[in-house]
């Protein structure tokens, strides 16, 4: 009797919600438009100027900060009466650029621009310049290569790593064997960078599309080891304290250790390479040429092509660096023998380098090791390194 009522009561409440009349259905409440809903940020001008915009209604002050800025500073931005804070610079040169807003002292992201370029800690904004010098580098309609995330073991970091490695077009087709070029990043960025803001691999399609390049792997590893937490602080544009010296020469070592104990045999393992120095080239830009000096001259038998991009030896680890060099230094006659070419490059306006790569070539000069001083314009920013690669592949593995 009891499970009959129920069901009758049950019965009843449907009833009545079918016949009873429908309610209004709850509204989201109405979002009032604001400018930012039609923002464009970065806009391309006709004649080779470029626009920034944020909108930032409750904001006192935004600032900008480029790559193709010469200096340390950065500009400040206009608001208008709608909350829009706007700023148009150049003409700038067709190239590939980097920049970020500062919001009332806070790093911002263009919030209209999906185009990211991610490092260690930080994250800018990346847009394009077309024209006829950014060729080199753009997205062009020729046989593209891959570009793949490739994760490792690293004994030396008792970790997981990951490296980005880049193969030729038609490499899953064949079973041709390639040279393999490993081309190192500076501080602040990650395994990422070279395919991200340094073009690796429209540069190197649009050399090989060409004819200008020998088809090649390119290994591109994370140069950035763990920071230890007793570390100096580094500060920029400032000579290296003998902390922060001895600081930086451990993590070269360590990455050194990395590179020939893990990334070198995970690549040899994982993909189809020449082994041997006259197929093996290395280069780096900044932290990742100190990199490259210290592989090569503790293991000058392992790479014919050596180039040290903005970075060099600083008067002040001179000493040092010719007593851990020695093997490499002191028999000019065989390092000439292993190491087919040593260029080193870097901006006439780069403040942080140019002293090192220039003390380095000196130094080089005294100790009768045959190589290349490459002096460009410019300072210590993509735009150069680049092109110092796009220049640099074209001579490897001749």
């Amino acid at each position: 009797m009891i499970q009959l009522t129920r069901l009758g009561i049950s019965a009843g409440l449907l009833l009545l919600a079918v016949a009873a009349p429908p309610r209004a259905s709850a509204q989201p409440p109405r979002r009032e438009p604001t400018p930012n809903d039609t923002l464009v940020s970065p806009e391309v001008l006709s004649d080779r100027r470029v626009t920034f915009r944020i909108y930032a209604p409750k904001a006192s002050e935004v600032t900008l900060r480029g790559d193709w800025m010469e200096g340390p500073g950065s500009v400040k931005l206009e608001k208008d009466e709608r909350g829009v804070w706007a700023f148009t610079a150049g003409p700038l040169a067709p190239d590939y650029y980097s920049y970020s807003f500062n919001v009332d002292g806070v790093r911002t992201l263009d919030p209209k621009n999906a185009t990211i370029k991610q490092g260690v800690s930080t994250l800018d904004n990346m847009f394009l310049l077309p024209g006829a010098e950014a060729a080199f580098e753009d997205n062009k309609l020729v046989p593209h290569g891959d570009i793949r995330q490739v994760w490792y073991r690293s004994s030396t970091l008792d970790a997981q790593r990951r490296m980005h490695v880049y193969t030729p077009p038609g490499y899953d087709r064949g079973e041709a064997r390639y040279p393999v070029f490993y081309l190192l990043h500076g501080g602040g960025d990650e395994d990422s960078g070279w395919s991200t803001i340094g073009r690796a691999g429209f540069i190197i399609d649009n050399l090989l599309a060409d004819k200008k390049a020998k088809p090649m792997i390119v290994v591109m590893p994370n140069g950035s080891m763990p920071r230890p937490a007793n570390a100096p602080v580094f500060t920029p544009g400032a000579p290296p304290s003998p902390e922060m010296a001895a600081a930086m020469a451990a993590a070269q070592q360590r990455f050194t250790d990395e590179l020939f104990n893990d990334v070198i045999p995970c690549v040899e393992k994982s993909f189809r390479v020449l082994s041997g120095r006259e197929s093996r080239a290395i280069a780096g830009l900044s932290m990742g040429g100190g990199q490259t000096l210290r592989a090569v001259t503790s293991r000058p038998d392992q790479f014919g092509y050596v180039a040290v991009w903005s970075s060099g030896v600083n008067p002040q680890i001179a000493s040092d660096f010719e007593k851990r060099s020695a093997a490499f230094l002191e028999n000019p006659e065989r390092t000439g023998k292993l190491v087919k070419l040593f260029s080193i490059s870097v901006g006439d306006k780069d403040t942080l380098a140019l002293a090192g790569a220039k003390n380095l070539s000196e130094l080089l000069n005294r100790r009768g090791i045959r190589h290349d001083m490459h002096l460009s314009g410019g300072g210590h920013t993509w735009i150069n390194w680049r092109h110092y690669l796009n220049e640099y592949a074209q001579v490897l593995f001749r």
